[in-house]
């Protein structure tokens, strides 16, 4: 994963581009009826049961629009909640509370149903080693967002982005001409370039999980759409010398199944591509 540097500036990148998207050369209803001095006040209120995420996200949001924005915060990121449950409060400047009202939403709403779908993924894997992991398949230019309320939900972050890991999927592996070439010609490429990444490989079968092996310098290797059978049987054979992932349509009925098998890692692209929206709304108090 990225530094928290790095995650902190594209946080940054993330509010600039919304607000500008949102924004544009001004809130022209605000700006039309209500006086540049008024002052008021803001209820985030949940419509919704589930757990919430994005209320630091939310103070970043509200700080950027205007520093002199004050927030009072009842419920934590992580936290369950119910119908009728008020998140915050926000006092301060009715430009302003309303200029960032939509990204505040927006941003709390998907966050808060990604945290939901994570939390209920780490609940069926209880007892076991397994962690859960995200994937790329996020929203464009929301992806910081959405990996940071998985974490809020009790998940882990896989790589952030194409830079920062090294993942040889079947596509990598077909065009470099197997399985071996491309380990062979990326352990090259790591080391011309000077670069410290960890490498992830994809396997289809059982025999790319003995050539991969074969390689040696492999961080993590991704067992796709493996049977629960042929799982369990990488699993063995692999041992301590990797660590192990499955993916490939895995879902509320099968995850548990498979984190039986003895997998360290099961990565679900449905935490953040296939997730309904908490209802929350900001009202005026």
């Amino acid at each position: 994963m990225i530094s928290e540097a790095q995650f902190q500036n594209e946080l940054q990148l993330l509010i600039s581009n919304a607000i500008r998207e949102d924004v544009g050369d001004g809130d022209h209803s605000s700006l039309a009826c209500i006086p540049a001095d008024a002052v008021g006040s803001a209820k985030l209120l949940v419509k919704d049961q589930g757990i919430i995420a994005g209320v630091d996200f939310a103070k970043m949001i509200f700080n950027y629009v205007d520093p002199n924005l004050k927030i009072e915060v009842f419920i934590e990121d992580g936290a369950a909640v119910k119908y009728g449950d008020v998140v915050f409060h926000v006092h301060g400047s009715s430009q302003s509370i309303l200029k960032a009202e939509r990204m505040v939403l927006n941003s709390m709403q998907r966050m808060s149903a990604i945290a939901k779908k994570t939390s209920s993924y780490v609940k069926l894997l209880e007892g076991t080693d397994t962690k859960i992991l995200d994937t790329r398949k996020t929203t464009p230019g929301f992806r910081v967002a959405e990996k940071w309320a998985v974490k809020i939900g009790g998940g882990e972050n896989h790589r952030f982005a194409l830079y920062d890991m090294i993942m040889l999927k079947d596509n990598h592996i077909d065009f470099a001409g197997g399985v071996g070439l491309a380990i062979a010609k990326t352990k090259s490429y790591l080391k011309e370039n000077n670069k410290d990444l960890k490498i992830i490989v994809e396997a289809r079968d059982l025999n790319e999980v003995n050539e991969i092996l074969s390689e040696g310098g492999v961080y993590r290797i991704l067992l796709d759409n493996f049977d629960y059978e042929m799982t369990r049987e990488a699993v063995k054979i692999i041992g301590t010398q990797s660590l192990t992932e499955s993916s490939g349509n895995i879902n509320e009925e099968t995850i548990r199944q498979y984190a039986d098998c003895g997998v360290n890692y099961i990565s679900s692209g449905a935490l953040t591509h296939s997730v309904y929206n908490m209802d929350l709304s900001l009202k005026a108090i």
